[in-house]
């Protein structure tokens, strides 16, 4: 019985290996068939090491019957052959067809840009794989683009329309109009009711003075009159005082700007002293946003430059405004620089505290080449586009940017106006350009210590 088992066991891991074995051999078989087929063509176009050489082993196999080497044209496409390499191992290279050492296929011949010599700096795609990666292009136009600025920030208080409401003298506060914070009150407007004690010793001796009939008391009621300026009093204060013949030991302290009551830091009953502060107003007429922009764009801003602003809280109402100034204030984490705005509040329906959207206007648009954002690679050190040329050929192409604005950027140097970029796949010719570049820089000592074969 345990003979049987063993003699069962083995049959069957004979039969896994075998049908494992079959199974390799038939994918290996298949994937070569398909490689030659116009359909394995297409969907290994997408490989960008497959697009300047013909796919499958009818090719290969017609360079070693008319004994075609590296550096031979091939008559079928008119191109020079740079060398042969497994598209599977790519920085390998042979100066001869055959069979691939590494994969059971045979090597791929690579061509240069055309038939007087080897453009390594070129990549040549035909129209069915361009049409395949679905590569398109687009035309170097002149034009201009405006600057668009855009920042956020936070609404704060006008800061230069703001008053504090003081008492002029020491006394008590008899009644008080601006009660709580954030009370809205009107410029000229009653804030609170003093009694003014030291006022009374005052205006009673002027008084008594203009009473005299003495020719000799112009001296003596002029030092009176200063001495209730002295005590606080305001010419129109003393005035009154004058005109009406009694003592006025009660005023009334005045809102002098319009807005809202910011601060109470007094209450009825309370005795004050000369110089305490009754209440503070900030003016509402004006706002201040403060705006975070990129030290990149700073310089596009200037006093005075017009800003439109949104903001959640009031949705579908825009306000307008104008920068006030650029203050000299860089956070070191954001590298941004803070613009004062100074926005005009219709209605009074901006208050602090409010977050806004702004936009900057009116910015300076000059004249300059621009292509689509999309074509520009950034590599990190530059920027690459990659121009379209005659024949289906492709070079990367290193230019100087300027501003973006709406999908467009400018370019200051290295293109043309009426040439054309490509704005989609580039990044996949652009990996082909480079690997094909930097082979070519490979001197010959370079390419006996990395193994590959120069042509």
């Amino acid at each position: 019985m345990k003979r049987n088992t063993v003699l069962i066991g083995t049959a069957m891991l004979a039969a896994l290996i075998g049908t494992g074995a079959g199974a390799y051999f038939f994918g290996m078989n298949r994937g070569w068939n398909m490689a030659s087929t116009p359909a394995a063509t297409s969907a290994a176009s997408a490989d960008p090491s497959a697009w300047t050489i013909p796919q499958g082993e009818a090719a290969t196999k017609r360079h070693i019957k008319d004994g075609l080497k590296a550096g031979d044209m091939d008559p079928a496409t008119g191109s020079t052959v740079l060398y042969y390499h497994d598209p599977m191992v790519p920085g390998k290279r042979f100066d001869a067809p055959a069979k691939s050492p590494f994969m059971d296929m045979m090597l791929v011949p690579v061509y240069g840009g055309g038939s007087g010599g080897a453009d390594t700096g070129t990549v040549t795609v035909s129209p069915r794989v361009q049409q395949n990666l679905g590569l398109a292009t687009a035309v170097v136009a002149e034009g201009t683009i405006a600057p668009k600025v855009t920042a956020v920030g936070n609404l704060a208080w006008n800061e230069r329309d703001q008053a504090v409401v003081a008492a002029r003298a020491a006394g008590v506060v008899e009644k008080l109009y601006a009660r709580a914070q954030f009370d809205r009150i009107a410029a000229g407007a009653p804030v609170a009711d003093l009694f003014v004690p030291d006022w009374v010793a005052a205006q009673e001796e002027f008084l008594s003075l203009r009473r005299s009939t003495s020719a000799d008391m112009a001296p003596l009621i002029d030092a009176a009159r200063q001495r209730m300026r002295l005590a606080g009093m305001v010419e129109a204060q003393i005035a009154q005082v004058e005109q009406g013949g009694r003592v006025q030991a009660r005023t009334t302290v005045r809102a002098p700007i319009g807005g809202l009551v910011t601060e109470v830091m007094v209450r009825e009953g309370m005795a004050v002293a000369a110089g305490a502060t009754l209440v503070r107003i900030g003016g509402t007429a004006t706002v201040w946003a403060q705006a975070e922009v990129p030290e990149s764009q700073a310089a596009l801003l200037k006093p005075g430059t017009p800003v439109r602003a949104t903001t959640p809280a009031l949705a579908g109402l825009a306000f307008t405004g104008r920068v006030q100034s650029l203050l000299p204030d860089v956070n070191p984490a954001t590298r941004t620089i803070k613009a004062r705005v100074e926005l005009n509040n219709a209605g009074q329906r901006l208050v602090p505290g409010m977050t806004v959207s702004m936009s900057f206007a009116d910015l300076k648009a000059d004249k300059v080449l621009m292509v689509p954002s999309d074509a520009v690679i950034q590599t990190g050190t530059r920027s690459i586009v990659m121009l379209a040329e005659d024949g289906g050929r492709f070079r990367p192409v290193e230019v100087e940017t300027g501003i973006e604005s709406g999908g467009r950027t400018a370019i200051r140097k290295g293109l043309s106006a009426g040439q054309r970029v490509v704005v989609s796949s580039q990044f996949l010719i652009d990996s082909e350009a480079s690997l094909k570049a930097v082979e070519s820089r490979l001197n010959p000592s370079d390419a006996a210590a990395s193994g590959v074969t120069k042509p």
